[in-house]
């Protein structure tokens, strides 16, 4: 066997070792089905399709009463391009006065959240108007995050923005348009107890009033129930393919880069990629093209 030639049948690839570190990540990510809770995206979804949780939910939220609400579409998705990064919300609801609701569940700490309100509130108005119609149209808008961590770092368990003028805040621009971030791991006396209570239920703690031992019987009624099961898994199984998927994309990439430096063997591209002479030949042959 010449210098240029690598014999890989006995060791484990560098991609073979991420690859099982990332896997081995994902699924520690990922509860069992029967471990799931309310702020959990799959059982937040689920509950949250159900007017008679979704309502009084956003009642104790906004301090406000609402005759009904209706669903849109279920797990609302908006795509207004091709081309366009897709939107997909969790929660998206509309009132008898035409008002929209979007409620997002966070629980892992990200601090592009503000961005990422800015471009569901762009999605959301140009779902809504249609093609040539009046901007009079565009509904009245809530976007709501519900963190399990304090964004902001000021103990205060909700931080609520409007558009106001810098130079007189008690001018407001009248976009109607209000994004509310939600924080669980609040220190200060400043939302209702109800809302309290329910904050406190969603970071972990035991029901403790009617509303909230509602939810909890409602988690406990989904995780008997064998078709959200199903769902889950299948759900889960969706998720690994999309993280393969990019791996293999990612790793191709590699490849590529590397046939173009010219400086190493297929062979050995094969050994730090984890993929096979075979297709880093085919890579290779693309680029020739």
């Amino acid at each position: 066997m010449n210098g240029n030639n690598v014999n890989v049948s006995k060791k484990t690839s560098p991609k073979m070792n991420w690859e099982k570190r990332q896997n081995m990540d994902l699924k520690s990510d990922t509860k069992a089905f029967e471990e799931l809770e309310f702020k959990d995206d799959f059982m937040f979804g689920v509950i949250m399709r159900n007017p008679k949780y979704c309502k009084p939910f956003l009642e104790t939220i906004l301090g406000i009463k609402i005759l009904n609400i209706e669903y849109p579409k279920t797990q609302e998705t908006i795509d207004i391009m091709a081309n366009a990064k897709g939107v997909r919300l969790d929660v998206y609801v509309e009132d008898e006065h035409n008002t929209v609701y979007n409620i997002e569940m966070q629980v892992s700490v990200n601090k592009n959240l503000p961005k990422r309100s800015r471009y569901y509130q762009g999605m959301i108005d140009l779902n809504v108007l249609e093609k040539g119609e009046d901007y009079k149209k565009l509904k009245r808008s809530y976007i709501i995050f519900i963190c399990t961590f304090d964004l902001f770092g000021k103990g205060r368990h909700i931080y609520t923005f409007e558009n106001r003028c810098i130079q007189d805040y008690e001018i407001g621009l009248g976009d109607e348009t209000t994004k509310i971030i939600l924080n669980t791991k609040g220190m200060l006396d400043d939302v209702t107890p109800e809302m309290k209570r329910l904050l406190n239920y969603i970071d972990g703690n035991i029901s403790s009033d009617k509303f909230t031992r509602e939810l909890e019987n409602a988690v406990l009624s989904v995780r008997s129930n064998e078709k959200w099961r199903l769902d889950y898994m299948t759900l889960q199984m969706h998720y690994q393919e999309q993280f393969e998927q990019g791996l293999e994309q990612g790793l191709e990439q590699t490849a590529i880069k590397m046939l173009k430096d010219n400086e190493l063997s297929v062979e050995k591209i094969s050994l730090y990629t984890g993929l096979t002479v075979e297709q880093i030949l085919e890579l290779k042959e693309r680029i020739l093209k």
